[in-house]
């Protein structure tokens, strides 16, 4: 049952019901209280006059008698008083309702010595009659006097005032019941259904949603308990996302460093397995290319053979070195050298293809925490990725510092690596180059490297319309690693 009408059937019903009763007892009190009165004074007045006629009686007086039924109209609503013998014939009398008592019922008076009093009607008047025997000195019945009141006024109303006031109580009682259902609707089952629909936008997903504190008093303490109870769980859901971020992060890095060590495991061995054939090879090659009877020809593909020979050693060496972390020993550094040096070990890429460069630093950058060699490396992979890309003709160094962190972006103007590559760019091996020219080692080595000095490193699309990357490096020492984004 809705609280509405659960409130008008267990409190307002009830209270009203109780309200009915009362008022009809009331007026029921106050119509026997008139009719009381109404008789009390019709007996009193029969009394008074009745001495005086019993003595106008005993002594055969004409005029006495007259008086004194005269005297009984000087009270109020007295209509008619008449003075009957002990047989029931008429005396005397004076005004309205003369037959309203048969003769029979004066003389059964007169028998019996006793008052009677009745509510009669008669030509469509209503009255209340009394009568009384009267008697001589020595007790004798000498006659029946009857005094008549015309029943008008609020004794004569009080059935009709009692309908009026139940219809007004009916009347009053339906605008109660309207206000109390409209006060009800506006300031009590309004603000809860819009309480309620905001729990249910809640319940179907939008935690977003919140109650507006307006209304009772009660209902705004209500909203901003549920308005703060909603933060409290947007407060905890984003620190349980950010905890199932943090966990994805970490479980990304393990299966990494798992893979990368054994990667690792595998370089070992086929460094020992494969070292010798190869030192054989290339001593081998070297020998026959000391011949004097070789051709120009036949020399520069023994050349060739040892330079593959030595790309696979190298290959072999990333591996081992990605298969394990380093201890980094670092010292304090300055950005712009460190930037200056690895530009100039891929300066004769650039030159080559006209590419540009740009350079973007702080004026006065703090001191850098890390190991000189492998943050030039770092630079210089990423430098020399963005001069063999295709369409590269300008490259973008950016630096700044915030809360203790550096952030250095790497962008070019190339043609960028697609969605479906970008998971896969700090995985060993990966390469969108031709067979032959790139190991697909460059870009996990800048991963480890970042990831031993405790920092991040990410790939996003570049305003510059190519590849970007975003390193982020601890300026104060710290022993947390990082991880790829």
């Amino acid at each position: 049952m809705r609280l509405r009408n659960l409130i008008l059937t267990t409190v307002i019903a009830p209270l009203f019901l109780v309200l009915l009763v009362f008022s009809l007892v009331a007026i029921k009190s106050l119509e026997d209280n008139v009719r009381s009165r109404l008789e009390r004074e019709v007996q009193v007045i029969t009394n008074v006059i009745g001495t005086t006629l019993s003595h106008a009686l005993t002594r055969n007086a004409t005029e006495p008698l007259e008086e004194s039924l005269y005297s009984a109209f000087s009270f109020h609503r007295i209509y008619g008083a008449y003075v009957f013998d002990a047989q029931g014939r008429e005396i005397y009398g004076l005004g309205l309702g003369q037959a309203l008592f048969s003769p029979e019922t004066i003389r059964e008076v007169a028998e019996h010595g006793e008052m009677r009093a009745a509510y009669r009607e008669h030509d469509g008047w209503h009255y209340y009659s009394a009568l009384k025997p009267l008697t001589s000195a020595t007790g004798e019945v000498q006659g029946v006097l009857q005094v008549n009141r015309l029943n008008t006024g609020i004794e004569k109303y009080t059935g009709f005032l009692s309908l009026l006031a139940l219809l007004a109580f009916v009347v009053a009682a339906a605008g109660i019941v309207l206000g109390i259902w409209w006060g009800f609707r506006r300031h009590i089952e309004r603000p809860l259904e819009r309480l309620l629909a905001v729990m249910q936008r809640v319940e179907a997903g939008d935690r977003g949603q919140r109650a507006e504190a307006q209304g009772p008093q009660e209902y705004e303490r209500l909203a901003v308990a549920l308005n703060g109870m909603l933060d409290a769980m947007a407060e905890k859901d984003a620190d349980i996302e950010a905890r199932r971020r943090k966990e994805i992060e970490l479980e990304k890095r393990l299966r990494k460093s798992k893979k990368l060590a054994e990667l690792g495991v595998l370089a070992a061995g086929v460094a020992h397995e494969i070292g010798a054939p190869l030192t054989v090879i290339n001593g081998q090659a070297q020998r026959l290319a000391r011949r004097d009877t070789l051709s120009d020809d036949d020399r520069a593909r023994l050349g060739r053979i040892r330079g593959e020979v030595e790309r696979i050693v190298e290959i072999v060496r990333q591996l081992m070195e990605l298969g394990r972390r380093h201890n980094v020993e670092k010292e304090p550094l300055d950005l712009h050298e460190l930037l200056e040096t690895a530009r100039e070990l891929v300066e004769e890429d650039l030159e080559q293809r006209a590419i540009r460069v740009e350079l973007d630093l702080p004026s006065s950058a703090s001191p850098l925490l890390a190991n000189g060699q492998q943050l030039i490396q770092v630079l210089t992979n990423l430098m020399r990725n963005a001069a063999q890309a295709e369409g590269v003709g300008r490259v973008r160094i950016r630096a700044r510092e915030s809360e203790g962190w550096l952030s250095l972006w790497v962008e070019d103007d190339g043609s960028g690596i697609s969605d479906a590559d970008k998971p896969k760019v700090f995985d060993p091996f990966f390469t969108t180059k031709p067979v032959g020219q790139g190991s697909g080692l460059g870009l996990s080595m800048v991963h480890r490297i970042i990831n031993d000095h405790g920092g991040t490193v990410g790939v996003f699309d570049s305003e510059l319309g190519g590849a970007g990357f975003e390193i982020g490096l601890p300026l104060r020492d710290t022993d947390e690693g990082g991880t790829a984004t």
